[in-house]
C-alpha cells in the first residue's frame, strides 16, 4: 500500500512538473510569436492598418494577416475567441460597453486615428437645407447614436434634455424637435446606401470612405472629441506581451504619422500624432 500511494504521490508530481512546463512553454510561445492576426472594419481602419502598421510590424519580423470585417460585433468576438490578435476599429466607450455586455476579457493598447463622422446627402449641400420632416438616418448601435444625436444638436436641428450625459444620450432623450425630423437608425454599414431613401444620413468615417464618399463632400463634419479616437484592443492576457508592445509603438512613430500626412488629412488624431 505504501509503494502504492509513493507511486500515485510520484505520478502526480511528474504530471503537475509536465502541466507546469507546458504552462510555460504556451506562455513563451505567446511571448515570441511571429504570426499576428488584426481586424478592422472595411475602408479607412483597414487601410490605415495595410499602409501604416503592416509595413512597420513587417520590419520587425512579423508576419501580418489583415481580416476585414464589416460589423461593430465580429470583431471583439473574433478577439475573445482567439481568430484574431489584435483589432482596430472602435472608440474606447464602444469598447468597454460591449466588453462588459458580452463579458469578454478585451482592452485597449494605444488609441489611434478615426475618419470623422459626418452629415451626407445626395440631394442638398448644407445643414440649412434641412426641411420640416426631413429623414436623416443614423447608426442604430448605442454610442454611435448617442454620438449622433450630440452631433445633431450640435447644428441645432434638436435638443436633448440639459445635463444628460452625452455619452448615453438616446431618443428618449429628445425634448425638441422643432423640424419634426424623422430619425432611421440602422446598422452603421448601411448607412452610405441609405442616401437614396433617405434625406440625408449621419455615417461613420471608415464606412462613409469605403462606400466611396469624401469628407470633402459631407454636409458637416464632426469635431471629434479624445475619447471618440479610435483603439487597438487586445485580450487582456496578451496586453503585456513584447508583441501587443510593438503594435502600440507602432502607432506612434515618425512613420505612421507621414502615412497619416499623406494618406489620410482630416482625421481626427490623438495628440502624440499632431
Amino acid at each position: 500500500m505504501s509503494f502504492s500511494r509513493r507511486s500515485l504521490l510520484s505520478a502526480a508530481v511528474a504530471l503537475a512538473a509536465v502541466l507546469g512546463a507546458a504552462t510555460i512553454a504556451s506562455q513563451a510561445h505567446a511571448q515570441q510569436k511571429k504570426e499576428l492576426v488584426i481586424g478592422a472594419t472595411a475602408g479607412s481602419n483597414l487601410d490605415v492598418l495595410k499602409l501604416g502598421i503592416k509595413p512597420q510590424l513587417e520590419q520587425k519580423g512579423y508576419k501580418v494577416k489583415l481580416v476585414e470585417f464589416n460589423d461593430y460585433v465580429q470583431p471583439n468576438k473574433a478577439l475573445a475567441d482567439g481568430a484574431l490578435d489584435a483589432n482596430f476599429f472602435q472608440h474606447i466607450i464602444y469598447l468597454k460597453k460591449f466588453a462588459a455586455d458580452q463579458k469578454l476579457d478585451i482592452v485597449d493598447i494605444v488609441q489611434g486615428p478615426i475618419a470623422p463622422l459626418g452629415l451626407y446627402s445626395r440631394k442638398f449641400k448644407t445643414v440649412a437645407d434641412v426641411r420640416e420632416g426631413a429623414r436623416i438616418a443614423l447608426p442604430n448601435d448605442p454610442t454611435n447614436l448617442a454620438r449622433s444625436l450630440v452631433f445633431l444638436e450640435q447644428h441645432k436641428l434638436l435638443t436633448v434634455k440639459p445635463g444628460v450625459d452625452p455619452l448615453r444620450v438616446t431618443e428618449k432623450d429628445i425634448v425638441a424637435n422643432p423640424k419634426k425630423i424623422q430619425l432611421v437608425p440602422l446598422e452603421a454599414a448601411q448607412l452610405p446606401r441609405a442616401l437614396d431613401d433617405t434625406d440625408f444620413a449621419i455615417v461613420n468615417g471608415n464606412f462613409a470612405i469605403a462606400s466611396g464618399l469624401k469628407l470633402t463632400e459631407a454636409v458637416a463634419l464632426e469635431k471629434t472629441p479624445d475619447y471618440y479616437l479610435l483603439v487597438a484592443a487586445v485580450k487582456r492576457a496578451d496586453a503585456g506581451t513584447p508583441w501587443a508592445h510593438d503594435i502600440a509603438e507602432a502607432f506612434k512613430t515618425p512613420f505612421f504619422k507621414q502615412v497619416l500626412d499623406k494618406n489620410f488629412a482630416g482625421y481626427a488624431r490623438p495628440s502624440f500624432l499632431q
